[in-house]
């Protein structure tokens, strides 16, 4: 398929250089994600075990996807649905649904970078506003509400997202959150004005930032009392027999990567047609994941400082309550021979020790309150970052930093749903593009309006649940299906022979052929046989809810569960609904 004027391939626009192109993709794979799921999954099944599987997903599942992306993109030089199409028009509905993804999850998670930007605009002040409860309403005490959960919890479910008791309850408009969401559609728009000339100019910032961000918080955190502690719960291994692990390291490495989203094949398709592009995805494949693992060791390195004074304070609060009943000089307990002196103290007086309220202070259990999500992000990291020295100058960084990773994960986001428009001629040439650009983010800030309700928080749960899940797994396996048995094998071996000067190896014909299209499978029917057997017990978006199998009251108390909220607040809130 060479240039041909008719194609249109002589006006396509060109990258300035490689490394634009490069951060370009590395910043559309590397996102929230990394930060927020990754590590949250290296936690629950020990990372030594974890990394196993992940591995395995990422050589036979994630590279050859990739690479297979990048190839066709830039091969055919078209977006999504001109690459199907061009395949074969039966495939066109691959490239329409691609672009209907890009736009739904590029909806929820602008939308998480409104949150971003509402944190990042309070971090600058002092004290934190998520580190004390606010006054109640006659000003004579604190908020009730507040004392009883956490000042962080209250922060984020009442004064951030004013969380309505059920999805059916709407609320009403946040303004606030109507003013963050604006906000982060504008940014989207000016960094995307002039399409990939303006967007190669942004990933120098979006896509490096986050990096030195990571470093300056993995040196801090290494030197807080507790950082090692955190980082051997991190890697201490669990068993692999259970099925749920290999699901989730198959799926985080797919989504991870941002695969069939149509964003790769479009960055792809305005490279030089004579490009190394095995190289460029290896270069991407490797890069994401060891981002991911990067995370994971700042991360709980700070968690686990949050941890060691969460149990510090806890001893504490114990040797307190046994100095003032026992009578004991100051300083004689201390937290380094409190288990001593209980010892100690239990057996020569065992009911006097038993008749006080002492608190159960185990390291673990404060280790075992992590999260995953916005639950990281806005709940669990926002408390750890509040006990740091210079606490409002490491909440600036860490929110900066998020906004910059979801920032270039949303030029993927915007290129999959502007390159199909463009390709299947729907856009009259005589509009110029930045018009364009500046109407798809206007219809876009207006939809996303259902996240600055009352009830955003659920719809975002919604669209997190479903729409990046079961549509990528469908696409991907009808992608590389298409290419491989619709193209053909031998068409798409010479296309790469054109482009790289050297045929496929082995490796990678036996992953599209076989391996990887299997695996495809494997996962989407685990997957949903794993939905189908959730119960209602389960702290998750429960779709028996919308089915009206359970009741509002019972689906708040998971959703509550699910984000961690403490027992005291949810029982204030229960009263409520």
């Amino acid at each position: 398929m060479g240039k041909t004027k008719d194609s249109g391939v002589e006006e396509r626009p060109k990258w300035d250089n490689k490394v634009q192109y490069l951060l370009t993709c590395i910043g559309f794979a590397v996102g929230l994600g990394n930060v927020w799921r990754f590590p949250y999954l290296c936690q629950i099944y020990g990372g030594g075990a974890f990394l196993i599987p992940y591995l395995i997903a990422l050589v036979f599942e994630g590279l050859p996807l990739l690479y297979l992306e990048l190839a066709i993109g830039q091969r055919l030089r078209r977006g999504s649905i001109g690459v199907w199409t061009s395949i074969s028009p039966l495939l066109g509905g691959v490239g329409i649904a691609s672009l209907v993804v890009s736009f739904l999850v590029g909806l929820f998670y602008n939308t998480i970078l409104a949150w971003v930007l509402w944190y990042f605009f309070h971090s600058f002040q002092n004290p934190l506003p998520w580190s004390q409860c606010p006054l109640n309403e006659s000003r004579t005490s604190y908020n009730t509400e507040c004392e009883k959960s956490t000042p962080v919890n209250y922060f984020w479910y009442r004064e951030t997202l004013n969380v309505t008791a059920d999805i059916e309850d709407s609320g009403s408009l946040q303004w606030w959150l109507v003013v963050c969401l604006a906000s982060a559609w504008s940014i989207v728009f000016f960094c995307f004005i002039k399409g990939i000339k303006s967007v190669g100019k942004a990933v120098y910032v979006t896509a490096t930032f986050p990096y030195l961000v990571l470093t300056i918080f993995l040196v801090r955190a290494l030197t807080l009392p507790g950082a090692t502690d955190g980082l051997v719960y991190l890697f201490t291994p669990d068993i692999l027999k259970n099925p749920q692990v290999w699901l989730d390291a198959a799926t985080q490495i797919f989504f991870s990567l941002s695969l069939a989203f149509g964003g790769l094949i479009a960055f792809s398709s305005y490279n030089p047609e004579k490009n190394n592009c095995e190289r460029d995805a290896l270069l991407v494949g490797v890069i994401n994941s060891a981002t991911s693992l990067y995370a994971s060791i700042s991360i709980f390195s700070i968690l686990g400082f949050k941890a060691n004074n969460g149990y510090t304070a806890c001893l504490n609060e114990n040797v307190l309550v046994l100095t003032n009943n026992f009578e004991l000089p100051d300083q004689s307990i201390t937290v380094d021979n409190y288990n001593q002196w209980f010892d100690y103290l239990n057996q020569t007086k065992p009911e006097e020790v038993s008749s006080l309220s002492l608190k159960e202070c185990v390291l673990q259990t404060f280790l075992d309150q992590s999260a995953s999500g916005t639950g990281l992000a806005f709940i669990v990291f926002t408390e750890a970052v509040i006990a740091m020295p210079g606490s409002q100058v490491w909440a600036v960084l860490f929110f900066v930093m998020l906004f910059s990773l979801g920032l270039s994960s949303m030029f993927g986001n915007l290129e999959g749903v502007l390159t199909p428009l463009y390709d299947m001629a729907l856009i009259p040439k005589r509009i110029p593009n930045a018009v364009v650009t500046a109407i798809v983010c206007l219809i876009s800030f207006a939809v996303s309006l259902i996240f600055a309700l009352g009830s955003g928080n659920y719809w975002v749960e919604v669209f997190n649940g479903y729409v990046g899940s079961v549509p990528l797994l469908i696409i991907a396996f009808f992608e590389i299906t298409g290419v491989i048995y619709g193209r053909g094998m031998k068409t798409f071996s010479d296309d790469i022979y054109f482009m790289t000067g050297k045929r496929p190896n082995i490796f990678w014909k036996a992953c599209w052929t076989v391996i990887s299209p299997l695996l495809l499978l494997v996962v989407l029917v685990a997957y949903v046989v794993l939905q189908a057997r959730i119960k209602p017990s389960y702290p998750a978006w429960n779709p028996a809810y919308v089915t009206g199998q359970v009741t509002n009251r019972q689906y708040y108390y998971y959703f509550l569960m699910k984000h961690h909220l403490s027992t005291n607040l949810i029982s204030v809130i229960k009263t409520k609904i």
